[in-house]
C-alpha cells in the first residue's frame, strides 16, 4: 500500500492542477469581461449578436436529458444562485472548481500523512478527503453569496433611478414597455441588462406582467417584487403608473436608508454570528486536513457517533437560533 501513494499523489496532483488552471482561467476571463462592460446585454447586441441568442445566453439554461434526478433538482437553485451573484459561470463549472480545490487540498494533505511514521492512509486520507471537500465547498459558497449580495447592493442602489427613468418616460408620453426600454439603455449592469430583459421577453409574446414576475425571482431583490406587484395590480385597477413609481422610489430610498442604519446597528451582532457559524466547521476541517489521525483513532469508538450527532443538531439548532436573531425585516 505505501508503494501506491506517491504515484497516487502524482496522479492527482496533475489532475487538480489541471482542473484549477481551466477553471481559474475562465474565472479571469469572465473578470475582465464584466469590468469592460457597462451593460452586458447592450455589449452583446453591439457585438452583432441577435437579439435570441443574447436572450438565450443571458436567461436560458438548458439542462441535459442524461443528467440525474438530483442534478436536475438542484442545479436550477444553483444556476439562479449564480445568475444572482453575477457570475458567468455554469454550475457544472462550480462543481469543478470545488472538485479542484479540495482535490489540491487532499493532496497536501496525503503529503503530510505520509511522513508521518505509523499513520494510517486509508483512514486519515478518507478523513482528510471530507475535509478537503468541506474547505473547498465552503470557500466557493461564501465567495458566491458574497458577490450575490453585492451585486443585489448595486441592484438596489440604482432601481429608485430606474424608477424615476420611467415614471418621467411615462409623463412624457411613452408606453409603459418603451420606458422600461429607456431605462435599460440608460442604466449600467445589472439593473440596464436585467431590465432589458423584461423588454426581450416581452417582445417575444409574454406578457409584461409575467416578465416583471420573471425579473423579480431571477434578481432574487425585495424592491423588484415590489415593482412588479405595483404594475401588476395598477393594470388590473388602473391609476397615475407615474405617481404610483414615484411613491415607489421614495420608498425605496427610505428602506434603503434604514438598512444602512440597521446595518450599523447590528454590526457587532452579525460579525460574532459568521464567527459562531463559520468557526466550528472550519477549525473541524482544518483539523480533518492536518491531522486526520486523531479523528481516525476514534472512529471506531461505539460513542463516537452518537456524540457527533448530537454536536451535529446542537449546531443546526444554535445556527438557526443565530440566523432568526439577526434576519432584520424592514
Amino acid at each position: 500500500m505505501p508503494d501506491l501513494v506517491i504515484p497516487l499523489i502524482c496522479v492527482l496532483i496533475l489532475v487538480s492542477v489541471a482542473l484549477g488552471a481551466h477553471t481559474l482561467a475562465e474565472l479571469l476571463l469572465s473578470a475582465r469581461d464584466r469590468r469592460r462592460r457597462v451593460n452586458r446585454r447592450l455589449t452583446m447586441l453591439a457585438s452583432g449578436q441577435a437579439p435570441e441568442q443574447v436572450y438565450a445566453a443571458l436567461v436560458r439554461e438548458p439542462i441535459s436529458a442524461g443528467t440525474g434526478a438530483f442534478w436536475r433538482a438542484w442545479r436550477p437553485r444553483l444556476s439562479a444562485a449564480l445568475a444572482q451573484a453575477g457570475l458567468r459561470i455554469t454550475p457544472e463549472q462550480t462543481i469543478t472548481l470545488v472538485g479542484a480545490g479540495a482535490a489540491v487540498l487532499w493532496v497536501i494533505s496525503l503529503v503530510l500523512a505520509s511522513s508521518a511514521p505509523g499513520s494510517d492512509i486509508v483512514a486519515g486520507g478518507l478523513l482528510s478527503l471530507v475535509g478537503s471537500l468541506l474547505l473547498s465547498g465552503g470557500g466557493v459558497w461564501l465567495w458566491i453569496g458574497a458577490c450575490r449580495r453585492r451585486r443585489l447592493a448595486r441592484l438596489e442602489a440604482q432601481f429608485p433611478v430606474a424608477l424615476d427613468i420611467i415614471g418621467r418616460a411615462l409623463r412624457a408620453g411613452h408606453p409603459v414597455i418603451s420606458a422600461v426600454h429607456l431605462a435599460a439603455e440608460e442604466l449600467p449592469d445589472p439593473t440596464g441588462s436585467e431590465l432589458g430583459l423584461v423588454v426581450d421577453e416581452t417582445s417575444y409574446g409574454m406578457d409584461f406582467r409575467e416578465a416583471l414576475a420573471h425579473f423579480a425571482r431571477r434578481t432574487g431583490s425585495s424592491d423588484a417584487h415590489f415593482f412588479a406587484v405595483s404594475v401588476s395590480i395598477q393594470s388590473e385597477t388602473g391609476g397615475n403608473l407615474a405617481e404610483i413609481l414615484e411613491g415607489l422610489s421614495a420608498v425605496m430610498r427610505g428602506r434603503a436608508t434604514l438598512a444602512q442604519r440597521v446595518k450599523a446597528l447590528s454590526s457587532e451582532g452579525r460579525a460574532s454570528a459568521l464567527l459562531m457559524s463559520v468557526l466550528p466547521i472550519g477549525l473541524l476541517a482544518v483539523q480533518l486536513l492536518i491531522h486526520p489521525a486523531a479523528y481516525a483513532a476514534k472512529v471506531a469508538d461505539p460513542i463516537f457517533w452518537p456524540v457527533a450527532g448530537v454536536a451535529a443538531v446542537l449546531y443546526v439548532t444554535g445556527w438557526v437560533a443565530v440566523r432568526r436573531i439577526i434576519n432584520f425585516r424592514y
